[in-house]
């Protein structure tokens, strides 16, 4: 079945505001535009352990550019920030993981504190200490990823996101934007969660293969332009998504990449996908 490339997006801090792409470079570790991967930044509290917006939805206020190879993060309230990183990196945690980083120094610091109101310090990932994906999902592939909760890439089909809008509208409840579930490939052309059984997507030689549903948290609730709360989307999606293997809500896939790691995905592009069933 052919579909197409609709929309493409890079979080280059985990947990901030994503940017959207025309075009992105693909790594085995996912997206990457300007020499910027994808959650190669975190958020870190004292302990080293990760911060995303389920501890601090203000995340989702902080916005991200890419300017000559920098990372640069930027809020309605205070000029924007480039950062560097070239301490030595030093241990940090994400979920289960026990990987490394390179502390962008106090400035750094003291600016993404104050924008989300939480004592924290912001790292780079140490590439020189790969981490790998759960072999349970991805087999011996090899597949490694970097600050991302567990794989490189996310892909949610547009009609998936359409059909939990007519539910939501039948209930009085406004539409969700995508942004609430953070993609990083968004495919048009697939009826409702034809991503969940897809064996592969060949985008040009790009051939990427999902591996696991994605089960989804409060971050969900979070509206992306106020970090405001709320209880949708996981009440209605609790009503027709549940997944009890994995002990909650599912929405979209969690992705690897086969082949064609180094070349470029646009967006409009084709993508032959292929089901299994």
């Amino acid at each position: 079945m052919q579909a197409i490339v609709g929309a493409l997006a890079l979080y280059p801090l985990k947990g901030a505001a994503g940017i959207a792409l025309d075009e992105a470079e693909v790594r085995t570790t996912g997206l990457a535009s300007g020499g910027v991967a994808d959650r190669e930044w975190m958020a870190v509290d004292a302990d080293g352990v990760f911060v995303t917006q389920r501890e601090s939805p203000r995340l989702a206020l902080v916005r991200t550019s890419i300017d000559g190879g920098r990372l640069v993060l930027a809020t309605d309230r205070r000029d924007p920030i480039a950062l560097d990183a070239r301490a030595a990196s030093r241990p940090v945690t994400v979920w289960s993981a026990h990987v490394r980083g390179h502390d962008a120094g106090d400035a750094a610091a003291a600016w993404l504190s104050d924008a989300i109101g939480a004592n924290v310090r912001v790292v780079r990932f140490d590439a020189s200490h790969p981490r790998n994906c759960n072999p349970a999902y991805v087999g011996d592939s090899g597949a490694h990823v970097r600050f991302a909760d567990g794989y490189p890439l996310l892909v949610i089909g547009r009609s998936s996101l359409d059909h939990l809008n007519e539910r939501l509208a039948a209930k009085g409840e406004p539409a969700m934007p995508m942004n609430r579930f953070r993609p990083n490939l968004v495919l048009d052309g697939l009826a409702p969660h034809d991503e969940d059984h897809l064996a592969s997507i060949d985008i040009d030689g790009i051939v990427l293969k999902p591996v696991k549903p994605c089960a989804r948290c409060e971050v969900t609730t979070t509206d992306q332009a106020t970090a405001r709360r709320g209880a949708e989307p996981l009440l209605t999606l609790s009503t027709y998504r549940r997944d009890d293997r994995l002990a909650g809500v599912t929405f979209g896939m969690n992705t690897i990449v086969v082949a064609g790691a180094g070349r470029a995905l646009a967006r409009g592009a084709s993508a032959s996908c292929e089901f299994r069933f």
